[in-house]
């Protein structure tokens, strides 16, 4: 079992910049890999971007490529999505997402653990 618990999000200007944090529990977070997705109002939730157990390799979804680093930490059972150039079609809840296999996969229905989400609201 993994319990992941986001944070970060907030209110900012286009342009600006954040960092989400995903904090896990469970034995099992250094042997998995992490992805961060997103839902915007009236939009089905989407990938962002992925990381695999070791940190070694990482994905991005188009729209947020160049603009965002997804990096972690397992020492402190954290995952993190450093956001740049915030954009006004980046408000969203983000959610953390953890799977049971150690590589990068995008699809919703590979993940087995979700956070409650944070939201992410930028202004123009």
């Amino acid at each position: 079992q993994v319990q992941l618990v986001e944070s970060g999000g907030g209110l900012v200007q286009a342009g600006g910049s954040l960092r989400l944090s995903c904090a896990a529990s469970g034995r099992t977070f250094s042997s998995s890999a992490m992805g961060w997705f997103r839902q915007a109002p009236g939009k089905e939730r989407e990938f962002v971007a992925a990381i695999t157990w070791s940190g070694s390799s990482t994905l991005y979804a188009d729209s947020v490529k160049g603009r965002s680093t997804i990096s972690r930490d397992n020492a402190k059972n954290t995952v993190y999505l450093q956001m740049n150039s915030l954009k006004s079609e980046d408000t969203a809840v983000y959610y953390c997402a953890a799977r049971s296999g150690r590589t990068i996969r995008t699809s919703l229905d590979e993940y087995d653990y979700w956070g409650q989400g944070t939201q992410v609201t930028v202004s123009s």
